[in-house]
């Protein structure tokens, strides 16, 4: 995991593929975007040291198709009630759950992770159940508590695929070569356009956009592609493996991240972002975390094959 944006990994552990007899629905709309040149990167000077923002440099990308939102948990539920697929945190038997958000038992809370005592392990929370077995997820939020082998599990089953991390940039600029946003460069205070942390982090959360965690997939506006919520609310799941200087040698065209590592990328930051700790809820920002860790704020949307 890069610096401490997300969660702690949970410990790793092989996953076959997995493949299913039918192929399911995916019933998320679609945004087909053209394709073509864009200036990949940091700009503005905001990137965190190590995470690999720079150089800006100028990637050639081929049409595709993206979701306009973040895969719902309802989407979700089609797919693990299609298929009886268990997630790596059920499998596993708890997953990460922010401190405010807890909603378990005494006896399930595990305690707070090492480095970020505002995480703790919760057994029984997972996509069905966001803050432990006392809670109930939302059919229009985005599904969390997903690793990145999950989602590419319902890739597989929806005939669909994660974008790679330059399509997701592309797609999240909407156009705005260069800016900070999917909306600009400035974060207006008297109309929050995003959905992250307000307060003293991580004691206070002054709610001032609404939401202490996820938001429905559509609150806010979209991009001008019509791309919802591509920055805050939950992290995105990328098909690339992470490396901080990949851009240093990053192919021009269509790249697809390196042919291996030990993180896949996470994009757009989350409900949890905020200035003195996480400014990742910026169209260049980058993290990562291992491809079976799952979190509170994570989740994915998914492009055409």
């Amino acid at each position: 995991m890069s610096d401490s944006c997300c969660t702690p990994a949970t410990p790793a552990s092989p996953m076959e593929p997995v493949r299913f007899a039918a192929r399911g629905t995916h019933p998320i709309e679609q945004v087909d975007l053209p394709g073509g040149e864009f200036q990949m990167g940091d700009a503005t000077g905001d990137g965190n040291w190590g995470d690999g923002e720079g150089p800006v440099h100028p990637v050639v990308l081929s049409p595709f198709s993206i979701d306009a939102t973040s895969v719902t948990t309802a989407d979700f539920a089609v797919f693990a009630d299609a298929t009886g697929y268990r997630t790596e945190a059920e499998e596993y038997g708890f997953s990460a759950v922010f401190h405010l958000a807890l909603a378990a038992d005494p006896e399930d809370v595990m305690g707070p992770a090492a480095g970020t005592p505002w995480w703790f392990g919760v057994r029984g929370a997972d996509w069905r159940r966001p803050g432990g077995a006392l809670s109930e997820a939302e059919a229009d939020h985005p599904v969390v508590h997903v690793s990145w082998n999950d989602a590419v599990a319902y890739c597989s089953w929806a005939g669909r695929r994660l974008p790679t991390e330059a399509e997701w940039e592309y797609a999240s600029r909407g156009g705005l070569d260069g800016a900070r946003y999917p909306w600009g460069d400035d974060l207006p205070e008297d109309a929050w356009p995003v959905n992250i942390w307000q307060g003293v982090f991580p004691g206070e959360n002054t709610l001032a956009d609404g939401y202490l965690t996820t938001a429905p997939v559509r609150t806010f506006a979209p991009n001008a592609y019509g791309l919802w919520q591509t920055v805050g609310n939950v992290w995105e799941w990328c098909s690339d493996w992470y490396a901080p200087d990949y851009y240093a040698y990053s192919p021009s065209a269509d790249p697809r991240g390196p042919l291996n590592g030990a993180a896949r990328v996470l994009r757009g930051g989350s409900f949890l972002c905020h200035d003195s700790y996480c400014n990742r809820y910026r169209n260049s920002a980058r993290s990562s975390n291992t491809p079976d860790s799952s979190m509170a704020n994570a989740g994915f949307r998914t492009v055409s094959l």
